[in-house]
């Protein structure tokens, strides 16, 4: 078996605690889990992770992009897939009423915001993870409309705000009423797209 180099090592050390982290931040919260914590569940010792990490708060942002690089993945592999375009935002919806809501994603998000509140560093940094999180949206528009031939009647990083906007408030209520359909998400895209259809049809 090949060895690790160092770097190689220091890699896998990192990911398995960022990956440790996101488990335990989902099921008991950011204030519930200590570093220790994540230490001895990942099979590190505490220097190992103050040696990846300065803070729980640098790690929590770790594993914030985790999250955010991996739902959206998932959403790009479902709007890209063959297909029509109703077949695809079908697919959305039914990841979106799996997903929008998750108490683990959601309330995790939620600590961290409030958390924020007297923390000019967090929250700089929140707000910077906002700005990666509206780009990946404004990807996923792009690549959407690109596939079925049509333009946005309307600058896209402002529909990517306003989708954006949607899924963070519904998820909110989704979080207290699991009842609450997610459709709203799905049927905001969809009649941007049948706008932008109508529109260039006239053109």
């Amino acid at each position: 078996m090949t060895r690790l180099t160092r770097a190689e090592s220091q890699a896998k050390t990192r990911a398995v605690l960022i990956s440790t982290a996101r488990d335990l931040f989902l099921a008991d919260g950011y204030a519930q889990t200590s570093l220790e914590r994540v230490a001895e569940s990942a099979g590190f010792s505490k220097g190992a992770v103050y040696s990846n990490f300065k803070s729980k708060k640098e790690l929590s942002l770790e594993v914030l992009d985790l999250i955010h690089t991996s739902k959206f993945a998932e959403v790009a592999e479902l709007l890209s897939a063959p297909g029509s375009i109703e077949d695809r935002l079908d697919q959305f919806q039914a990841w979106a009423e799996k997903t929008l809501g998750d108490v683990g994603w959601t309330m995790l998000e939620f600590e961290l915001f409030v958390t924020a509140r007297d923390d000019e560093e967090l929250r700089a940094a929140l707000v910077s993870a906002l700005g990666i999180v509206r780009g990946m949206v404004v990807g996923l528009l792009e690549s959407t409309t690109a596939s079925i031939g049509v333009t946005l009647p309307m600058p896209v990083e402002d529909a990517a705000s306003s989708l954006l906007s949607l899924g963070i408030g519904l998820g909110i209520q989704r979080a207290m009423d699991p009842s609450i359909s997610a459709r709203l998400v799905t049927d905001g895209l969809r009649t941007l797209l049948n706008y932008a259809e109508a529109v260039q049809a006239l053109a």
